[in-house]
This record gives structure tokens, sequence and C-alpha cells, in this order.
């Protein structure tokens, strides 16, 4: 069993400036980028060309990031961290503990991006996603 902790940068519908501006900045290598319009679920016509999820390599270090469309992204949710893992058990695990004080924003479910994802922010104000790898 995995288990990795990426940064996860939420964008207010510049996501793709956001990673041209890494790319030069820091060095960034695009390794992943899916946007609103190639996802399975329908989305509006002036959401699809902007970013579901991105994943870049930054030396030895990923960092993830989306566009949040719609809604201001609230204080405290620009960055999270994203737990990954490759084990449904263990991310359920995971949000459980992390949900004891806290809030659920979105409940551990199976999505058509991954078997187990959810959202919560922590006791202390953290927001956490867990994110389940697929295995295949």
């Amino acid at each position: 069993m995995t288990i990795r902790l990426t940064p996860y940068l939420i964008m207010d519908g510049n996501a793709k400036e956001a990673i041209q501006f890494y790319e030069q900045a820091l060095g960034a290598e695009v390794l992943t980028i899916v946007t609103y319009g190639e996802m399975p679920d329908s989305t509006p016509d002036d959401l699809k060309n902007l970013v579901a999820h991105a994943k870049l390599q930054v030396g030895g270090t990923e960092i993830m990031l989306s566009d949040t469309p719609g809604s201001p992204i609230p204080k405290g949710k620009q960055v999270t961290i994203c737990i990954s893992s490759n084990d449904v058990e263990k991310s359920k695990q995971i949000f459980e503990a992390l949900r004891q004080d806290g809030q659920v924003n979105m409940p551990l479910e199976e999505t058509s991006f991954s078997p187990a994802f959810g959202d919560v922010t922590d006791k202390f104000g953290i927001t956490f996603q867990i994110f389940t790898e697929s295995q295949n």
C-alpha cells in the first residue's frame, strides 16, 4: 500500500495560465491536464475549457491543480492536501479519522475518476482531498 501527500492548488478559472507560469518559473513538467469538457459528465459550454485536473512534476515533487467553476474559492481552500492511496479501505480509514469534529465537504464515494474520492476539512480547518487510485 502506498500513501502520498500532494499539494493541490484550487484556481479561480486561471489554471491554464498558472500551469504555464509554473512551467517557466519552477521548470515544472506537465504530466496530466484534463478539462471539464473531457469529463464524462455533461458540462456547460462556458466551462468546457477549464481545467478539471492537472498534475505537474517539479523536481522530485508533484503538485496538482484545478479550476473551481462558479462560486469564489473560500478562504483556506486555495491550497489543500491531496492524500492518495491505492487501497479503498485505507482511504476510508483516513477519511473517517479526518472527519472527526471536522466537516465533510464531499462524501467519500466512487466517481468517474476514482473508486473512492472525498473532500473533508479537519477540526483544525485544513482541507484534505482523499483520492484512491484505480488499480488495473
